[in-house]
């Protein structure tokens, strides 16, 4: 207990990052994360497998990014490290590619400093990631990105727990310059059960950040001013699938995903 304490981690409220890691079947959380999780997939089983799928796009969307040329990437609210990190996945494909995590939880902070001791072309950045200027202008981010070039900016699995997701977008995406990226995903209302949306909100509620559905209409209008890459916003597994295997039945819960340029 007394190691949680010197983090500064509150260990009596879910926190999300923890929540995905234990449904990714990781080490790294708490009987209150744990126990939160339970009651997530005692209305969601296929919870663990939405986890996943969110995880695949995000390898699948930094591989594409990589290999387009891209070679900065900041992954805002980036949780806990786990398997195919997006370092590892940007330099299998460029080993020069540099990476900023940005996460202002103590757990998350100290796991991937130790997973990253020694690798100079990586940082953990401690910052909120609702607060743009103080994450673009931390002086350990711009030591390793140069925000001068384009950046691809990572926004997987976080914005359904940002109540002004829209405006947040627009701040980070005025901060970058021309043919920078932004790759993002999402829960939506849309082909979601309303039991199921209720059963879920409460859960997360009572977590670190309480999560938000949108409709398709609110989604799309996040990256309006964006170019979308092909196939523009989709369902999750269905952004440049690895293979053409399809679904038995869609999740409970629909999630959207993308990746953008900005244009000029």
């Amino acid at each position: 207990m007394s190691e949680i304490q010197d983090l500064g981690i509150d260990d009596s409220i879910p926190h999300t990052a923890r929540i995905y890691d234990y449904l990714l079947q990781g080490k790294d959380n708490y009987e209150v994360d744990r126990a939160a999780a339970q009651q997530i997939m005692e209305v969601l089983p296929e919870a663990p497998r939405m986890a996943r799928d969110n995880r695949d796009f995000l390898v699948r969307a930094v591989t594409a990014l990589a290999e387009l040329g891209v070679d900065q990437f900041i992954d805002l609210g980036s949780g806990l490290p786990t398997a195919d990190n997006v370092h590892q996945v940007a330099q299998r494909v460029n080993p020069a590619a540099r990476v900023a995590y940005v996460d202002h939880d103590p757990i998350v902070l100290a796991h991937g400093r130790a997973l990253l001791a020694g690798d100079g072309r990586t940082r953990m950045i401690t910052a909120d990631m609702r607060d743009p200027d103080t994450v673009l202008s931390d002086p350990t981010l711009l030591e390793l990105i140069d925000l001068s070039r384009p950046v691809a900016v990572l926004m997987v699995s976080v914005l359904h727990f940002i109540a002004e997701a829209r405006e947040l977008v627009a701040k980070y995406t005025s901060r970058t310059v021309p043919g920078s990226h932004l790759a993002l995903s999402l829960a939506t209302s849309e082909g979601t059960l309303p039991e199921v949306i209720t059963r879920v909100s409460a859960v997360y509620a009572k977590s670190s950040s309480p999560i938000v559905f949108r409709d398709h209409r609110e989604i799309h209008a996040l990256v309006e001013h964006l170019d979308l890459l092909e196939p523009g916003l989709v369902d999750l597994h269905a952004w440049r699938p690895a293979d053409d295997t399809e679904r038995v039945a869609p999740p409970p819960i629909r999630g959207l995903a993308g990746v953008a340029v900005i244009p000029g």
